[in-house]
């Protein structure tokens, strides 16, 4: 009896290798185990269009609920994968059931990074992963004003300012660093900076929460108290510090683990038939020779596609540049790029960022290292990404004056 290709996961990664396990023509048994009590869905959405209120469940779903019965996958729902047993080529789930695979798939993502302070754990204070976080936030924030302290300076804590603002509540935004989305040039993270301010978000930048306080009557929040000694009022209060590798299944079998579990560009760990994608692996990315780790849904979407081909022994890497979107304050944002190697390239900008109204003009920015182009960032400019990955892709040596001319198509310097 041949034994099931098991997924352990419940996002992106998960549903798209399912899918692409069927494209491929493979018609074995495959089994999906998820700790959450639905089918694979999408995460970014839950920062961005699901929190506004324009998305519904169904639009967050990989797959259709009747593609898994229509195609014979398995789903194991509300069960999580506890231990893997390779010598016996079983997985080990927390009710003790023992599933044998003949290949296995890591993609368990990533928890949310707590913060260890008094009143962590108080009611309305909040993290963003699950769909039942971005509902309860959704009901936090939708009736509008409240007061909102917002924990952390990157892409999903200033979406959220966004969408907490939108909803009309006064938004504060806390952060531990002088700059915001510190990936990002100083100059380049206060565009996102200034456009929220005009739409009334402020900012404590520099300091950081050391207590989160109870409210007088019941066990809510009521404010945050700061390292300096200020205290922010908030009836509601979101995490987003960033998030940490689910890595338990890896760490129990030993696996080498590095900010994730480490494969190669095939997304193979080092047990034989057992595969790592999406937010939990740290794979090497053949472009630049590094492990790298990323946290964008394009990474688990390709990765599931690679190490679904790479189980059925199918020559297949991930090798695309990551990438990302934003919407936010009045910037629509596609990014494209190696943050490895953007970090100290030279910066070549498309249009002025001068001022918060020349900014929201429009503008791309793009990273050159040795003369070719290794990112590429384009706000309030729509389709440049697909100039932007050929160019990338190709790499290309490029004339920087014909680079930074806005009067020269990146479409024409590709040659699309």
């Amino acid at each position: 009896m041949e034994h099931p290709i098991v997924i352990a996961g419940g996002g992106l990664a998960a549903g798209s290798a399912a899918k692409t396990l069927r494209e491929e023509g493979y018609r074995g048994p495959v089994q999906v185990v998820a700790d959450e009590r639905r089918a694979p869905y999408l995460r970014p959405p839950l920062s961005k269009e699901f929190l506004k209120g324009a998305g519904a469940d169904a639009d967050l779903e990989v797959n259709p609920p009747a593609w898994y019965d229509q195609n014979g996958v398995e789903l194991l729902l509300g069960e999580r994968a506890a231990q893997i047993i390779p010598d016996a080529r079983m997985l080990r789930l927390e009710n003790d059931a023992l599933l044998p695979y003949s290949k296995l798939l890591i993609a368990t993502g990533a928890q949310p990074r707590r913060l260890n302070v008094p009143g962590a754990d108080l009611e309305g204070v909040h993290s963003l992963r699950r769909l039942e976080d971005s509902v309860a936030l959704r009901s936090a924030l939708s009736a509008g004003d409240r007061r909102v302290a917002v924990v952390g300076t990157g892409w999903i804590g200033l979406e959220v300012a966004a969408a907490a603002r939108e909803y009309g509540n006064q938004v504060t935004v806390l952060g531990r660093h002088t700059t915001v989305l510190r990936q990002l040039e100083p100059a380049l993270g206060d565009v996102f900076r200034r456009a929220l301010e005009a739409e009334g978000v402020a900012f404590r930048l520099g300091c950081h929460p050391v207590e989160f306080v109870r409210a007088p009557q019941g066990d809510g929040v009521a404010a945050a108290v700061l390292n300096t000694g200020e205290r922010i009022a908030a009836e509601t209060v979101v995490v987003a510090v960033g998030v940490e590798p689910d890595t338990h299944l890896a760490e129990e079998a030993r696996l080498p683990v590095r900010n994730g579990i480490v494969t190669d560009a095939s997304l193979r760990t080092r047990i034989a038939d057992v595969y790592a994608a999406g937010d939990v692996a740290n794979s090497l990315q053949p472009f630049t020779g590094d492990h790298v780790r990323s946290e964008h849904w394009s990474n688990a979407l390709n990765g599931g596609k690679v190490a679904a081909r790479s189980m059925l022994g199918q020559e297949a890497r991930l090798d695309l540049a990551p990438y990302f979107y934003t919407d936010q304050a009045g910037l629509s944002m596609e990014y494209s790029g190696y943050w490895q190697l953007v970090h100290g390239a030279e910066l070549v900008l498309r249009g002025s960022i001068a001022t918060a109204e020349a900014a929201r003009e429009g503008f791309v920015a793009l990273w050159v290292r040795d003369g070719a182009l290794v990112g590429g960032m384009n706000v309030n400019v729509p389709r440049q990404q697909k100039a932007i990955k050929a160019l990338i892709a190709s790499r290309a040596r490029l004339d920087q004056r014909r680079l930074a001319d806005p009067s020269v198509p990146l479409a024409e310097l590709a040659g699309l």
